[in-house]
């Protein structure tokens, strides 16, 4: 068959509607609209605008707020007003206050009418994450969604009290002080039926919510105030048939040990040395997991840009785990030679950035170096993720 340019354009046209019939069926699967904030109506310029974001508001007078990779720098994402957080998904996020001891500062809360009411007696995997900005003094448990068949509303400064529908597994247990990556709260809601919005937030009183005073990071230059306020992103409703799981993280190797994921800061001196530059840096890790971070990967680019400006460099690749993944690991091959199997990734990563791999050397330290990093006021959970980790040292 001979190709016109008019049977092109019309493969073209044909191939392009099949793509977005295929693209608009995927987004389908979730019910709630604008599940990263990636729309937005127009570009926020202070705090408070979480109505810009198609189809969210909050349901009091005390607004949310929204994050977008924008110009003004206190509504910024990743780097803004109360911290760093790099988005979960997209570009976007939103900010809501989860509890405060300062009778000035109230809760807020984000809410979104639904693509579809829910079907009773069906079952739907409800999601969505949360990370503590390092601007707050104190962390929580509770926050969690209300799927309602009616919208809240109230046009003054109160808090939302009701029994929310869904809250992290481990809710009693777990305060969610992960200040350095996104904790998911995720499960299987049965529907009573009808219900078409979501609201997140903490809908529980004082008394029956747990605090943590948080220690603040010294390297970190952000106003700390007197309340727990959260980031959310990535929030999805999906209706599940018979035979499906709901896929939480939780459910998936590590991460019901520990959701943390550590990241220091580093400040380098204009006058340090090249081989101070590479040995400052350290990529953390999740429970169980070898996955570099965007702030690990960062590290290694700049790593590898030091090792190429120095051919006499070789590199000493420590990777360490902590004595909870080798507990866990002599009952479960999966979690075992956490350290080693870091070092790979580190090694196949730098390797990919032009580095040869007979500069490379691989030094197993499991969990015989703890960080020095680590203090007595760290949480068990943090002094954990402080352990996960690979650091490096220079030899010629």
């Amino acid at each position: 068959m001979k190709l016109t340019t008019s049977t092109i354009k019309l493969i073209s046209t044909i191939t392009f509607t099949v793509l977005s019939v295929i693209s608009f069926g995927q987004d389908q699967d979730n019910l709630v609209t604008n599940p990263s904030f990636e729309s937005v109506r127009k570009s926020p310029k202070r705090l408070g605008s979480i109505e810009n974001a198609t189809g969210w508001s909050s349901p009091t007078a005390v607004k949310a707020d929204l994050f977008t990779d924008g110009k003004e720098p206190k509504i910024a994402t990743p780097v803004n007003v109360y911290g760093k957080e790099d988005p979960r998904q997209g570009e976007n996020y939103v900010g809501i206050t989860a509890y405060s001891k300062d009778k000035k500062i109230n809760r807020s809360y984000v809410m979104s009418r639904l693509d579809a009411p829910l079907k009773k007696g069906m079952r739907y995997c409800v999601k969505f994450n949360v990370s503590l900005a390092e601007a707050s003094k104190y962390a929580v448990n509770n926050i969690g969604a209300k799927l309602s068949k009616k919208p809240f509303e109230n046009d003054e400064k109160v808090s939302l009290f009701t029994d929310p529908t869904l809250l992290h597994f481990d809710n009693y247990q777990k305060i969610m002080t992960a200040r350095y990556n996104w904790t998911e709260i995720c499960g299987v809601v049965q529907a009573e039926g009808g219900e078409k919005y979501i609201t997140l937030g903490n809908f529980l009183s004082k008394d029956k919510t747990k605090i943590v005073r948080m220690k603040p990071d010294p390297k970190l230059k952000v106003p700390v105030f007197a309340f727990a306020y959260y980031y959310l992103d990535d929030v999805s409703v999906k209706l599940l048939n018979k035979e499906e799981s709901c896929d939480c993280q939780a459910d998936q190797g590590g991460n019901e040990y520990s959701t943390t994921i550590y990241q220091k800061a580093v400040n380098l001196d204009e006058d340090v040395t090249a081989e101070d530059k590479i040995e400052a840096q350290e990529t953390f890790f999740a429970f169980g997991k070898s996955k570099l971070t965007s702030d690990g990967k960062s590290s290694l680019n700049m790593i590898a840009g030091v090792l190429e400006e120095n051919p006499s460099f070789k590199l000493q690749i420590n990777g360490h785990n902590n004595i909870m993944e080798d507990n866990v690991g002599a009952e479960n091959d999966y979690y075992a030679d956490m350290d080693n199997k870091r070092i790979r990734v580190v090694m196949k990563y730098l390797m990919e950035k032009g580095i040869q791999e007979g500069r490379l050397i691989a030094a197993q330290k499991g969990s015989s170096e703890p960080n020095k990093e680590t203090q007595e006021e760290d949480s068990d959970d943090l002094k954990m993720a402080k352990n996960r980790h690979i650091t490096f040292v220079i030899r010629q």
